[in-house]
């Protein structure tokens, strides 16, 4: 199996699944995605959103080849380039963490470790830059209909509860802890990585 994990960029953005390409349930605040939506301008709106952080910030996803196929992806940032997140009841992200938005693995390639070094590489990317964890909106009450993870299976691949909510709460995972990660923690990932993403209902949280 050729397995590589390179940078997310314009030029290898189609290689996302197709309702990731136009999702901007992150990248616009929740009135301006559904603008975007409504008038069709949403992949336009993305691909303007990676351009711009590529520039400002640097490398803000990574994809996971296996033999050449795209199977999966990660997409982060610091939460100033997260306009939605500002829309939880438990923002803001701490200033030493970025915002782990969202991460897939496709069926068919769950249970062969791709879970797993997917967030370490991330993980040893933000630490290389200074970064010392990731955080993420979970959602307890998860139906497949957002671009959110679910709190029970971040909860179960090591992130903790930063501040607690009945529907979203704010967990955090210290990235020292994911460079060394045993293989016990793949199950779990496969679950995390392998939920399913519909495209999100744009509305306030």
């Amino acid at each position: 199996m050729g397995r590589r994990l390179v940078p997310l960029t314009l030029d290898n953005l189609q290689d996302l699944p197709e309702r990731c390409r136009s999702c901007v349930f992150w990248e616009l605040d929740p009135v301006s995605g559904e603008a975007a939506v409504k008038a069709g301008t949403s992949a336009v709106e993305k691909e303007a959103w990676i351009s711009a952080v590529l520039l400002d910030w640097g490398s803000c996803g990574r994809v996971v080849y296996v033999d050449d196929v795209p199977v999966g992806f990660a997409l982060y940032a610091p939460p100033a380039y997260v306009p939605r997140s500002t829309a939880f009841p438990t923002s803001p992200v701490s200033p030493d963490a970025v915002q782990l938005m969202t991460a897939f693995i496709m069926p068919g390639y769950q249970g062969r470790g791709l879970g797993r070094v997917l967030v370490q590489t991330v993980a040893k990317d933000l630490l290389r830059r200074g970064f010392r964890a990731m955080e993420a909106f979970g959602d307890v009450h998860w139906r497949a209909s957002a671009c959110l993870l679910p709190a029970d299976h971040l909860l179960a691949v090591g992130f903790k509860t930063v501040r607690q909510h009945p529907s979203h709460p704010r967990l955090r995972l210290e990235l020292r802890s994911t460079v060394s990660w045993r293989e016990d923690v793949e199950m779990a990932l496969d679950r995390l990585l392998g939920a399913v993403h519909k495209e999100p209902a744009l509305r306030p949280l």
